[in-house]
């Protein structure tokens, strides 16, 4: 299957990263290579590093970039991973990131990789399938307490706790191996008149595939890095497509941007934390009606965007 993918706020992303043409920048889920693309024609002299953990992904990346040349090197690796893959080449700052979450269409769309509810396949859900557990280990494996915990913070699905008790008595009767076993376990355990409103395996598939994939714990141990590695004036655009990853990119901007743990009531900050830069966005950028009208799946996207500071610099002043 071809690897197509829609690349969610192409132009609100690449205008906020503000692509030079000598810089050094990273895609860390590169994905399709959509907007890889679009920061590898504003290069000259800088180059490209495109990073995704999925094969395909690489591979059709690598495809599509072929006309840059020596200006891009692609790696097979979770963003997780960035800061040390780009140390093997040299490379310990940069001028920009993007992060791009969530499943890309691609892997929706190929039903044998097992992350849709639409097409019937084994439980899969692995972004980088060299991993060994798979959503039919989590399906059968977890007590009947994670996966309520999991169906419930991932899926944040009213019926979480009903759903992890129907998997569990059908699982105990042989094991649930396939997208549509799953589904009409989860069909059981939501009242006939509350599955009008969308698919009702949405949430509880959302919940295992970003279980499967360590998506949040991922996310939340990779940003500070990924900030770090800023050069001054560099940003980090981060685009999510649900409340929970935009929660943790919102709360980890903020406190980058004010560290100070010292008491209000001090007039002097003396924790000694430093702020690393600002948050760009107040409030995040969302997609256009154009842009939604064309693709469904942007609709929950929101991007947000930090910039390394200048110069590093108390994160509290003194007061008058």
């Amino acid at each position: 299957m071809e690897f197509n993918h829609y690349s969610v706020l192409l132009a609100e992303t690449i205008e906020q990263l503000h692509v030079r043409p000598e810089g050094i920048y990273v895609d860390g889920t590169l994905g399709g290579g959509g907007h890889a693309w679009e920061v590898c024609r504003r290069l000259t002299t800088g180059h490209f590093y495109g990073v995704d953990q999925d094969d395909a992904a690489v591979t059709a990346a690598g495809k599509r970039l072929e006309p840059f040349g020596d200006k891009v090197t692609i790696l097979r690796d979770n963003y997780c991973n960035i800061k040390n893959a780009l140390s093997g080449h040299g490379i310990t700052k940069v001028d920009g990131i993007l992060l791009d979450l969530g499943v890309s269409s691609y892997q929706l769309d190929e039903s044998e990789r097992g992350f849709s509810y639409r097409f019937d396949a084994p439980l899969d859900m692995r972004m980088d399938r060299r991993q060994k557990t798979t959503a039919k280990d989590i399906i059968n494996g977890y007590s009947e307490s994670d996966l309520y915990r999991i169906i419930r913070d991932y899926g944040e699905d009213r019926f979480a706790r009903n759903i992890a008790k129907h998997i569990v008595v059908a699982r105990a009767d042989r094991p649930v191996e396939t997208t549509f076993e799953l589904n009409e376990i989860i069909k059981a355990a939501i009242p006939a008149k509350m599955r009008k409103n969308g698919h009702p395996s949405k949430q509880t598939f959302q919940a295992v595939r970003i279980e499967c994939n360590r998506e949040l714990d991922v996310l939340r141990d990779s940003l500070e890095d990924l900030i770090e590695m800023l050069n001054p004036g560099g940003r980090l655009c981060v685009i999510t497509f649900h409340s929970l990853e935009d929660r943790i990119v919102k709360t980890i901007f903020k406190k980058n941007e004010s560290p100070c743990i010292c008491p209000p009531e001090f007039p002097v900050c003396v924790c000694g934390k430093v702020s690393k830069g600002r948050v760009v966005t107040r409030k995040p950028i969302l997609p256009g009606e154009r842009e939604l009208a064309e693709n469904s799946r942007s609709k929950s996207a929101k991007l947000r965007v930090f910039e390394a500071a200048d110069t590093l610099s108390s994160c509290r002043a003194v007061y008058p």
